[in-house]
């Protein structure tokens, strides 16, 4: 399970085990690992942002309660989904058990999205939130765990792009094999990939880069320029729409729609945007006054609240202050 990855234009090498422990005989892998170090650092990122965009640390649980084990499920169904042939046995029956083992790897982002978004329409529902308040910290959260994550494909040696020579190119072993079966490389294409005067885009790290910029300018807009509910959710989705749109395109192990070269999330990055980019246009034509972001309306229902629940206390006080009065007028006759 231990794998060496090179960048001879940049001079690094790395041995890598995909295999981070093993207690009592049971492999946790670094794809598991890294994918909860970036659910955890985005939960620690939202939890103290939220209350900036209206959403308390309760509304934030409630939905993570439901949305981290509901996204990873749709995430594995979506990878199962296009890739089903690599869960089934020999006589053609499904797998199940290694349908459920999701520690080495074989989760599709675009399908955990999918999963937090259903589940968030229906806490937002229940909490009587509105969707695209919550949605615009769910977007943040995203693109965090999102940067974190892909570097799980780094240790797992996957998710590269095509070849090439570029001075940040990477090469492996293992990497040249899978070109070589694919028949994307020769034999002479094989040695060139093995010995480092050819390797393949990162495609993971231009990727991990790019939502890390998307995360910054997230933040930036929500800091000076956030004017409506969903403005941060609508970036996002045209933001990483069009990053994955353009970086799938250089991947070698795309997933694509049944048997044509149409590559999934490819579709889904590209229309997804354009259809954030029209939203994120109307919205803002539309913006409401600023006292109408879900932020300023809760502070305002909780100073309401807080107002009512002072008011019998109020009279209370001078219900016992007249009281006083009462009996020191008595006191002087």
């Amino acid at each position: 399970m231990t794998n060496t990855v090179s960048f001879p234009g940049l001079g690094l090498a790395f041995t890598l085990n995909r295999v981070a422990a093993s207690p009592f005989g049971f492999n946790i892998y670094w794809y598991a690992v890294i994918i909860v170090a970036g659910a955890v650092l985005a939960w620690f990122y939202c939890s103290r942002k939220g209350p900036k965009l209206g959403i308390s640390d309760d509304d934030l649980t409630d939905l993570l309660i439901f949305a981290v084990p509901l996204a990873l499920v749709g995430a594995r169904l979506y990878y199962i989904l296009f890739y089903l042939d690599l869960f089934k046995n020999e006589d053609g029956s499904l797998n199940f058990s290694k349908m459920l083992d999701v520690r080495d790897g074989g989760l599709a982002i675009y399908g955990g999205v999918i999963a937090a978004v259903i589940v968030l329409f229906f806490v937002c529902r229940y909490k009587k939130i509105p969707f695209l308040a919550f949605a615009d910290l769910g977007g943040m959260g995203l693109l965090i765990g999102q940067c974190i994550g892909r570097w799980g494909n780094f240790v797992n040696v996957e998710a590269y792009g095509g070849l090439t020579d570029l001075p940040w190119r990477m090469c492996s072993e293992k990497i040249a094999n899978e070109l070589y079966a694919k028949g994307l490389v020769d034999a002479a294409g094989w040695q060139q990939v093995v010995d480092g005067t050819l390797g393949v885009h990162p495609t993971f790290f231009y990727e991990s880069a790019w939502n890390l910029a998307g995360f910054l300018l997230l933040v930036l807009i929500s800091r000076r320029w956030r004017k409506f509910d969903g403005q941060l959710f609508f970036t996002y989705l045209a933001w990483y729409g069009v990053g994955r749109g353009i970086i799938e395109g250089m991947r070698t192990d795309s997933l694509y729609f049944m048997n044509t070269p149409i590559r999934v999330s490819q579709v889904l990055g590209f229309a997804s945007a354009l259809a954030a980019v029209i939203l994120w246009v109307w919205f803002y034509l539309h913006r409401p006054a600023p006292d109408q972001l879900w932020v300023n309306r809760r502070a305002a229902m909780e100073a309401a609240k807080a107002e009512q629940a002072a008011a019998p206390r109020q009279e209370d006080m001078d219900t016992h202050s007249e009281k006083e009065d009462e009996d020191n007028g008595s006191d002087h006759h």
